[in-house]
């Protein structure tokens, strides 16, 4: 069994739920079950992903877990790109939390690469 509290990318994914929460607290009252909503559960299917696939037998659904959480890592990217168009997340906290988010998809992704060799 392999342990996800190990992994570099669960504990920046970890990080990211936490500021992802901090910064959605400040979006608009009518934002709260639309974006808010997304981008929270987005955000927190990263690291879960990481510790259900961690929790699996085998090699083949230890990366299709961490698949769906890189995918999840693109998703936050996205959705942060669109909250701080819109004015909800400020320039400087944008810059933050989008490089936690891009350092987090980066690291899955050359640990899925790192896998399938």
């Amino acid at each position: 069994m392999r342990d996800h509290r190990k992994l570099r990318a669960f504990k920046l994914a970890d990080e990211l739920v936490l500021a992802i929460y901090d910064a959605t607290r400040q979006f608009p009252r009518d934002e709260q079950f639309g974006l808010t909503s997304q981008l929270r559960r987005a955000a927190i299917s990263i690291p879960s992903n990481i510790v259900e696939g961690c929790a699996r037998n085998t090699e083949s659904d230890y990366l299709r877990f961490l698949d769906m959480a890189y995918g999840s890592a693109r998703e936050v990217e996205y959705q942060l790109s669109l909250a701080q168009r819109l004015g909800y997340v400020p320039q400087d906290s944008y810059a933050i939390i989008g490089k936690k988010c891009e350092e987090t998809a980066k690291l899955l992704h050359g640990l899925i690469r790192a896998l399938r060799k």
